[in-house]
């Protein structure tokens, strides 16, 4: 049996703010942005890997005391999100930190035998970094 990565959803407080992060900061290209009412969905990806998409998305469902969980757990920066591999994590690091996202681990050799960092986006989602 095979299992591919086909998407993955990340929940953010501020649709326009996840761009400035995953589009400009990241250099993912944004294949879809649907707005409905106050709701939007914007899917990003790496060119590398046009069958892979990540759905940015300030869309809770639930019941209210659901959404209110999520909502205070997206605001304690307490949600894990992507992990990304890159040729460079440094460089990539160096781009993340001149910019001001805020630095949860520098780049750092794990015991496991990779190099990885991890820092936030602008919704508090943990973004983790390793080295190909």
């Amino acid at each position: 049996m095979t299992v591919d990565l086909s998407r993955c959803f990340v929940t953010v407080h501020d649709p326009e703010l996840a761009l400035g992060f995953y589009r400009d900061l990241l250099d993912l290209e944004v294949r879809m942005d649907v707005a409905r009412g106050e709701f939007r969905w914007i899917t990003v990806g790496s060119t590398d890997q046009p069958e892979v998409a990540i759905v940015l998305s300030n869309y809770l469902h639930g019941s209210a005391a659901d959404v209110a969980t999520v909502t205070s757990l997206l605001a304690k920066g307490a949600l894990n999100a992507v992990h990304f591999r890159t040729a460079n994590l440094d460089a990539v690091f160096a781009r993340l930190r001149d910019a001001g996202v805020e630095v949860l681990d520098e780049p750092t050799d794990q015991p496991w035998g990779v190099r990885d960092c991890a820092v936030r986006d602008p919704s508090g989602n943990v973004i983790r970094f390793d080295q190909a």
